[in-house]
């Protein structure tokens, strides 16, 4: 008897214990020699016994079928460690019972059954926990019903799930947990070593690792460059364990790709192979150095230091002459002078090619002359207006300038294109958290139409190493920047190229002179002339108002964007890159009427900090030493700088947006029919008095119409402009007691970190802006100027306007 308990207890089947389970733990036919309380006994040695022959085949069939290398390693774990310290024991207790040990054996050989279930009771707890973990790894009814694809669990989710239950409070178990624990952690560090030191995904078990291959879709033009790939790399946050911190994910998402750069233009360079093997060598020997200090548990600071003195050498060593921060600073300072329009003839020309194009369109034969609904732009005549523009740039560079490198660099990575109607979905990577999900926070109103009637996107071709810090989400934020100051510029633009219509404010062409002027058919000609042009000018002053009033408005908030938040904080990002780490960690911003008091102990840190970095007089002559910012926190950190510009430009703020857009469209209707009612005058003019008649057109009858829609028009804009400051105030109210977004420019968290870390220039407060559009008085009467009796009255109020602009 005590052979077959011990055979059965070693997953041995044996009719002395039935291997049906039942809830109870007893067997359904006990042996029948048994008496009842030999079978209570029984009970739990036939519970240790089925749980031991069930873990011994459901953790065979995770090892061979599991899909993540993880879960076999705590399998293989599980059946190695765990099942042989059991099967150790029960060779311990059949060879102390053979050897007569009187622990077991007691007067004439007998050996008490009830010593057998107290010696093994403590293995139904362990044992039973191991079957919760193996189910965990694979349900029990997947295993029989269903393949392991379908239901399998991820190796993060099982290191998870053991360091939770490593707190379970029993001294057995917890040491169980964390031997399980150390074989997934070294599983993971094996797939996590594959990616930081040669930049490859793991070969076995690459499914479950959080750095996954996506493939992109490459444009035609794209596909002549060899250098090209159409495949990148994304984080997937169900796949990261949650000691992995989102900074550390992202770094070494970043040591990865930098890598495999590194490789690739390794292959391209036969010639460098030679010393690119010895870098190498001793870039892998550093790094696996620093991957092996790391003991089980595995901890959050520690694995992020690895990680980070691993992403510097790489950033120091090789990446210095990969992505070179003059190569960053160049790329930036493209983006800022023709996505953020830094460069105001880029804009003007852009604009003027495009309205011209629109306009051959609508004079051609089939052309709509009444509006853009019907008008369908073709690619090619997207492309033709930016080639045009270039075009026209380089023609104002005179013989003995230089070479301007930079348009030469736009002009070979810009691109201005049709947007698809439906855009592909892109997997979000854990950035910082400032910058993370920067298309989320954006207003869906769109500006990119206002062009062309089709949606347009001028944007930049991501070309490695480019793309190791410039992403394919941080274009589409600049697209989505680009369309929305362009808008406004544009309509700028087109305002004030309204003055140029001479027909509409003065008498032109010059009235008779003598002789023909002192005949009593010349004099009533003069005074006919002049009744009719002083009835217009009278019906045309509060259009003209309304139009010097709009472009005071555009004026303000263009000058308030590019000024005082896009040129600023560019000029404070790029002075951040250039001048390494600020020892004082203080940023010069303009202060704001909402902004928070400083701490006194805040103070007295900053002013200590200042005294420290302060040199002294005997080393006052030694040379101030910086530290250059690796790729990594450069990323970061232009992550930031492009949500600080989201947050100040209003582009968060929907309610604003809307307004914008439709005082932008008003503007448009307003302006084209200020156009059309100058040349439905001027063949009015030409009837009355050159008698030339269309008798296809009634043109007193369409002035009239023209000039009800106008009435319409000019009250829309007036409107318009009161939204748009109404929205204003809102937006300066909300943000004065909105702590989050003030907290976007502070430095929120602590760490040796934080001394790198770049804190976004804050611009002046929306108050200002509301200053000078209250001074002009735009919100207090909705008729912008006074009636006179002066025939010149456009000028009147158009010189009023620009003067409180001036001011």
């Amino acid at each position: 008897m005590l052979h077959e308990i011990l055979l059965s207890l070693s997953g041995q089947p044996s009719p002395l214990l039935d291997l049906e389970l039942e809830p109870n733990g007893a067997s359904s036919g006990p042996f029948p020699l048994l008496s009842p309380p030999e079978k209570a006994l029984l009970a739990s040695l036939a519970r240790l016994s089925r749980l031991h022959a069930s873990l011994r085949t459901h953790t065979a069939r995770i090892s061979s079928s599991h899909n993540s290398t993880v879960c076999r390693a705590v399998s293989s774990a599980i059946s190695i460690e765990g099942l042989g310290k059991f099967q150790k024991q029960i060779l311990n207790v059949e060879r102390a019972i053979l050897c007569n040990d009187s622990h077991y054996v007691g007067g004439y050989g007998i050996v008490p059954l009830s010593t057998l279930v107290t010696e093994f009771s403590p293995w139904i707890r362990r044992l039973e926990w191991l079957w919760g973990v193996a189910c965990f790894i694979l349900p029990e009814a997947a295993a029989k019903y269903a393949t392991t694809t379908t239901t399998a669990t991820s190796g993060a989710s099982l290191i998870d799930y053991l360091r939770s239950e490593s707190q379970t409070g029993y001294l057995d178990l917890q040491e169980i947990a964390l031997q399980l624990i150390k074989a997934a952690e070294t599983a993971w560090m094996r797939q996590l070593s594959m990616w930081l030191l040669y930049g490859e995904l793991p070969t076995f078990g690459r499914e479950d690792f959080f750095v996954q291959a996506a493939e992109i879709e490459l444009e035609d033009d794209e596909l002549s460059y060899p250098s090209r790939r159409n495949v990148d790399y994304v984080l997937r946050d169900d796949l990261l364990p949650k000691f992995v911190s989102a900074p550390t994910a992202s770094s070494i998402l970043f040591i990865g790709k930098s890598l495999n750069h590194i490789r690739s233009q390794r292959n391209r360079s036969t010639s460098d192979n030679a010393t690119g093997s010895i870098t190498g060598i001793t870039l892998e020997t550093d790094h696996l150095r620093q991957l092996s200090s790391l003991k089980s548990p595995i901890s959050t600071s520690l694995l992020a230091n690895a990680v980070t003195a691993i992403r510097l050498s790489v950033s120091q060593i090789s990446l210095s002459k990969l992505l070179p921060l003059p190569k960053i600073v160049e790329i930036l300072s493209l983006i800022h002078d023709f996505l953020l329009l830094g460069r105001g003839e880029f804009v003007t020309s852009l604009v003027s090619n495009a309205d011209s194009r629109l306009q051959a369109r609508m004079t051609r034969p089939g052309g709509t002359a009444s509006g853009l609904d019907g008008v369908m732009i073709k690619e090619g005549e997207v492309a033709a207006a930016l080639a045009q523009t270039w075009t026209e740039l380089y023609a104002l560079q005179s013989e003995e300038a230089p070479v301007d490198e930079e348009l030469d660099l736009a002009r070979e990575l810009l691109s201005l294109s049709i947007q698809p109607t439906k855009k592909a979905d892109r997997v979000a990577t854990p950035q910082d958290n400032v910058g993370t999900n920067l298309t989320t926070g954006i207003s869906s109103i769109s500006f990119a139409d206002l062009l062309f009637p089709t949606e347009t996107a001028l944007s930049l071709k991501i070309q490695p190493p480019i793309d190791l810090f410039l992403s394919n989400s941080d274009m589409s934020v600049y697209s989505t920047m680009h369309s929305y100051l362009l808008g406004i510029r544009r309509a700028q633009l087109r305002l004030s190229s309204l003055w140029k219509h001479t027909t509409m404010r003065r008498l032109h062409p010059s009235p008779l002179g003598p002789p023909r002027s002192n005949t009593r058919g010349g004099q009533y000609h003069l005074q006919s002339q002049r009744q009719r042009h002083n009835a217009r000018s009278v019906e045309m002053r509060q259009v003209w108002a309304t139009a010097s009033a709009s472009l005071f408005v555009l004026s303000e908030i263009g000058g308030y964007l590019q000024g005082e938040v896009i040129q600023e904080s560019w000029q404070h990002f790029q002075s951040w890159l250039q001048r390494g780490v600020n020892p004082t960690g203080i940023t010069s911003r303009p202060a704001s009427q909402h902004e928070s008091v400083i701490p006194a102990s805040r103070l007295r840190g900053s002013f200590a900090q200042l005294k420290q970095s302060r040199p002294s007089t005997a080393n006052s002559t030694a040379p101030a030493v910086t530290q250059q910012h690796d790729p990594e926190t450069i990323t970061v950190a232009h992550r930031r700088y492009l949500s600080s510009l989201t947050q100040s430009l209003f582009l968060t703020e929907v309610p604003f947006t809307s307004s914008l857009r439709s005082f932008l469209t008003s503007l448009d209707h307003l302006i084209a029919l200020v156009s059309r009612l100058e040349t439905v005058q001027r063949n009015l003019d030409l009837e009355a008095d050159e008698g030339v008649v269309d008798a296809l057109a009634d043109y007193a009858k369409e002035e009239r119409t023209i000039k009800d829609e106008l009435q319409e028009a000019h009250e829309a804009v007036q409107t318009n402009i009161k939204d748009i400051i109404s929205r204003l105030r809102d937006i300066d109210d909300n943000r004065s007691v909105d702590q989050g977004h003030r907290n976007m420019f502070e430095a929120t968290e602590s760490g040796v970190e934080d001394r790198n870390m770049y804190i976004p220039r804050k611009a002046a407060g929306v108050n200002q802006l509301l200053m000078k559009l209250d001074f002009a008085g735009l919100n207090d009467n909705p008729v912008f100027a006074e009636d006179g009796d002066d025939g010149d009255e456009g000028d009147v109020v158009h010189d009023t306007c620009m003067i409180s602009n001036n001011k």
